[in-house]
């Protein structure tokens, strides 16, 4: 007779998920709001729409870390990736003038690392504390003969509530307006597919690759306190296509924005991946964000007193550029 087998002959430590959830639920727990009616634990997570909003419109947004993960795995840096799991979802959502509400993860590996997954997961918790929305659910996969060993998978989803009346289309953006850029934390999340490139290529030393595996910023609370004064008509969060691919994305036909490249300073990780890569300058402003993570568009009246509200609040802003007449659809340049 053949022998007897288990789930965990077979890869799979139902123990091992088990004894991660118990130890997420403190760091799940911190990120708590009073919408949230049932969390962790369960096969399904309530939450309630917020009482304040008379006609609210759900938003929601799903991303992931891309291959920062690859450089994180190569670095043991376990702590930081979940920060960038919630800011790509975040971020996303908050540029349709939504507050974020919850956030509910996926992590994926072919064998699960229990403390490992915990520093992940306590980094996603993190994350939603920046954001200040609630951890709610999430997915625990563990899927032997899918992934290398010592290596996972990211996914988040994120969902958020806007007023009918408030939704930031970019509609009302017209010729005139200014373009404000609020400064990223790095890189991001975005191009480490080239990234990873340069850093085989250069080996940098440590405090570069700090640089590097610096998470996502989480504009979220900031954004949030200026949209409550309607000054905002237009947002763009700088993911993958950088400056040139996004910023058209929230302005309306007939316009296209004019960023001068020389309105800001870039930061030092940037000139070193241009310098070590010899990445052409329109490749940079197409694959990174070059130290700009989030782009608004307001009212030239409205740039000054935008402009100090958000410094007041902790954000580092530049005047990036100008709205212009176009023809047909939306585009941007880098001047």
């Amino acid at each position: 007779m053949a022998a007897s087998l288990s789930y965990r002959d077979a890869g799979v430590d139902i123990d091992a998920g088990d004894a991660l959830v118990e130890a997420i639920k403190p760091f799940a727990r911190r990120t708590m709001r009073p919408e949230v009616l049932a969390g962790i634990g369960g096969f399904g997570a309530l939450c309630r729409i917020p009482r304040r909003y008379r006609r609210p419109v759900l938003v929601s947004g799903t991303d992931g870390v891309g291959t920062k993960l690859k450089l994180a795995f190569a670095l043991g840096r376990h702590d930081t990736v979940g920060i960038d799991l919630v800011a790509m979802s975040v971020n996303d959502v908050l540029v349709q003038g939504a507050e974020p509400l919850f956030f509910l993860d996926y992590y994926a590996c072919g064998r699960l690392d229990a403390a490992i997954a915990a520093r992940v997961v306590k980094g996603i918790a993190r994350g939603c504390e920046l954001a200040g929305c609630a951890l709610i659910g999430g997915e625990t996969a563990e899927m032997p003969g899918m992934y290398a060993e010592g290596e996972y998978d990211l996914a988040g989803f994120c969902v958020g509530v806007v007023e009918r009346d408030r939704i930031v289309s970019g509609k009302g953006i017209r010729p005139g307006d200014v373009l404000l850029g609020l400064a990223s934390s790095g890189p991001h999340s975005n191009g480490y597919s080239l990234v990873r490139k340069i850093v085989e290529r250069a080996r940098p030393d440590a405090a570069r690759l700090d640089e590097l595996m610096t998470p996502t910023r989480i504009y979220a609370k900031s954004v949030l306190a200026l949209l409550r004064m309607r000054l905002i008509k237009g947002m763009a969060h700088i993911t993958g296509g950088g400056l040139v691919g996004n910023v058209p994305r929230m302005l309306p036909r007939g316009t296209r924005a004019v960023i001068r490249g020389d309105a800001w300073p870039r930061p030092a990780v940037f000139e070193w991946l241009r310098r070590e890569g010899g990445v052409q300058e329109a490749e940079m402003h197409r694959v990174f964000n070059c130290g700009i993570g989030l782009v608004l568009t307001v009212a030239p009246r409205d740039a000054r007193r935008a402009t100090a509200k958000l410094r007041a609040l902790g954000e580092t802003v530049y005047a990036i550029g100008v709205v212009e007449k176009g023809r047909g659809e939306p585009d941007a340049r880098v001047a």
